[in-house]
């Protein structure tokens, strides 16, 4: 009999393996689990080199897996650029820009944020002209909650190309005043320029690629996927693979489609970076596409119109106006990257891109036939009644962001924009699971949540409410499930999007020993207790990779 490496015992362990749902112990070999049971089950896999770490009578459950967030990209944000918070006043971000002016050598850039829509009319101005004021030596660059929206400056929009005749972007908004000037306002594709111009360098990324996952670690993440990943993402975590620095079960959708980052990438470079820069721990059989943008800037596709805003009239709504890929654009590409061996994440919103990106799983099975692909509609944010089914029928993953959707600093500008029967649409967990959807769950860090935080994310999805107490209400609280349904999101149904189904997030024989270590019990804790969970230790293959 194999002897263990390292036998942890002395807890209450939840394995989430049906023929052994609880033990006090698990004995470790080369990273992999030989055993849970009771400490006297065990005893025969201990021998003479086995080294015994008492668990203290702590709580251990298996890691968890992010499925949505930009890891590269938050710990960017969070080490290099202005970071006001999502609930700051209009002051505060002034402060921050002028801050950083007196810091760095003029002509540098200061890129950040975030802010809301609502704070526009503090500004008194024009987004441009405030900047202008602010930080008038600087290319300024901020971006709302949602990243999908950008404030510039006169020396942004000079860094990046712009000029007051520059000419619309496909895709992208423009804002200009009365008189044809830029005001600095620009959404989705047109942001593309903008990012481009912001570049961080390799020893920055090197930096930020490590602070990601000493950060993921430490909140009980044992694996994650990166949504919309381009070379210089994948080059970075190939980087820290090949040099013994990743310690996450990694996967990465290469981006095929992104507005916000340049737009259509040709089907040779997609498989040329997936060949070049997969790995063991980085899988690479992922796409992205986007099909739709953001509620409040009006660039998210619903059936239904918006409220009536100035400069949008609702009884002219086009459902499809606002798509970024035309419905038989994105089938075509759909088809083709199934064809090549790609599951596809499909940002969809409103519940019309929702439905076209179902169109398009749909057009690439009746093309390729059962691929056995799993494609991803992420976000999934407003299902209409017609499409819950289609999910199971059609074997597709409805991916969820509920710290993006519970009530918090951004509420105010869906409800501004949106009814009150679209709202009561709003994240249907509780319906797509009873609609028989595999659902997983994604923080979208830092685009649009604070933090990548798991235990918030859980704790809104048990009753629908900030855990913090620092937003008040309930968004659709008949859509609230129990916690056994909620850990899978994290847990099982993750590790089967990530390709590893019964190899990581579950502690049984054969699997890989991802688990983490709490002071308490989960299952007996109320909501807001599990929202300020602080994990203790993160073991991934065997190994501590986190520990207060």
């Amino acid at each position: 009999m194999q002897k263990a490496d390292t036998v942890f015992e002395g807890g209450t362990i939840l394995t989430l393996d049906p023929a052994c749902p609880i033990a006090d112990a698990i004995a470790v070999a080369e990273g992999r689990i030989l055993a849970c049971g009771t400490r006297h089950d065990l005893e025969p896999f201990v021998g003479p080199g086995t080294r015994r770490i008492s668990l203290g009578g702590r709580f251990v459950m298996p890691g968890l897996i992010e499925s949505h967030t930009h890891a590269l990209w938050g710990a960017c944000r969070d080490l290099f650029h202005i970071y006001v918070g999502y609930s700051a006043s209009t002051k505060q971000l002034a402060d921050a820009v002028q801050k950083r002016a007196g810091e760095i050598a003029k002509g540098d850039w200061i890129s950040g944020g975030p802010w809301r829509y609502e704070m526009r009319e503090d500004l008194g101005t024009t987004p441009r002209a405030w900047l202008d004021t602010l930080a008038p030596h600087h290319p300024v660059a901020l971006f709302d909650t949602s990243q999908h929206s950008v404030w510039c400056n006169s020396a942004a929009l000079t860094r990046a190309g712009f000029t007051d005749d520059s000419p619309p972007i496909e895709g992208g908004l423009i804002e200009r005043d009365h008189q044809g000037k830029l005001t600095g306002f620009m959404a989705e594709a047109a942001l593309s320029p903008i990012r481009a111009s912001i570049v961080e360098t390799p020893a920055q990324l090197r930096q930020a690629c490590d602070y990601a996952l000493r950060y993921l670690n430490s909140l009980g993440y044992t694996g994650f996927k990166e949504p919309s990943a381009s070379e210089t993402i994948l080059a970075t975590y190939a980087k820290a693979c090949d040099d013994g620095r990743w310690t996450l079960h990694g996967a990465a959708h290469i981006n095929a489609f992104s507005p916000l980052a340049g737009g259509l990438v040709p089907m040779n470079d997609i498989n040329r970076m997936r060949e070049s820069y997969a790995r063991d721990d980085l899988a690479l059989n992922y796409a992205k596409l986007f099909i739709d943008g953001v509620a409040p800037a009006h660039t998210a596709s619903f059936l239904d119109p918006y409220q009536p805003a100035e400069g949008y009239d609702p009884s002219a709504h086009d459902p499809d106006e606002t798509l970024l890929m035309s419905p038989a654009a994105l089938n075509d590409k759909v088809t083709e990257l199934d064809h090549h061996g790609y599951v596809v994440k499909m940002h969809a919103v409103g519940d019309n891109a929702i439905r076209k990106g179902l169109d398009a799983i749909e057009a690439a099975r009746r093309a390729n036939g059962p691929s056995g692909l799993r494609h991803e509609i992420a976000h999934s944010a407003f299902v209409s009644d017609a499409d819950l089914p289609r999910f199971a029928q059609l074997d597709a993953i409805a991916e969820v962001s509920p710290k993006l959707w519970m009530p918090n600093a951004a509420t105010p500008s869906q409800r501004g924009v949106l009814s009150s029967e679209q709202l009561s649409r709003l994240h249907r967990i509780r319906d797509l699971i009873a609609a028989g959807a595999e659902v997983i769950f994604g923080t979208d860090w830092p685009a649009s949540a604070p933090d990548a935080d798991p235990w918030t994310g859980l704790a809104g999805m048990l009753n629908r409410q900030d855990a913090s107490g620092t937003y008040a209400g309930a968004m659709n609280p008949d859509q609230a499930i129990p916690l056994d349904q909620a850990l899978t999101l994290f847990t099982s149904n993750a590790a089967r999007a990530i390709g590893l189904a019964g190899q990581t997030s579950i502690l049984t024989t054969g699997a890989w020993a991802d688990f983490i270590i709490l002071s308490k019990d989960i299952r007996g804790l109320f909501p807001e207790q599990i929202a300020n969970m602080k994990v203790q230790e993160t073991v991934w293959k065997g190994q501590t990779v986190f520990a207060l």
